[in-house]
């Protein structure tokens, strides 16, 4: 099974675990396309490089507010929520959920899935 396949399989396994995950994506800090299993319609292309620039935004944020290293970033809208982590230095993780999700439960499934993903990318 090649690399990509793999990071492909542990995204689809991270988004069926849970009806309120609504989607995952993996992206490069560049902000290019690593795998995703996102909701039709969401071009993938624009989403990895808006998820770069947000957690390099957000990144640059923590600095200036002197709050230290960013843990994450999470944006909640009127269709639920969207939270960007860092995966080490080679990716990002961008995940959907809706408002029907435990908050606690999805940052704990979040930390399982960074903890997978990292160590594919090692």
């Amino acid at each position: 099974m090649t690399h990509v396949s793999m990071l492909q399989d542990e995204l689809q396994k991270f988004v069926s675990t849970s009806t309120e995950i609504q989607g995952a994506m993996l992206a490069s800090p560049d902000g290019f396309v690593l795998a995703s299993v996102l909701p039709a319609g969401m071009n993938e292309e624009r989403t990895a490089a808006i998820s770069a620039s947000m957690l390099s935004l957000g990144e640059q944020i923590g600095y200036e507010l002197v709050r230290g290293n960013i843990d994450c970033i999470f944006v909640e809208g009127e269709k639920g929520y969207g939270v960007l982590v860092g995966c080490g230095a080679e990716a990002i993780l961008l995940v959907l959920a809706s408002h029907a999700v435990k908050q606690g439960l999805l940052f704990l499934e979040i930390k399982r899935a960074i903890a997978k993903i990292i160590s594919l990318l090692g």
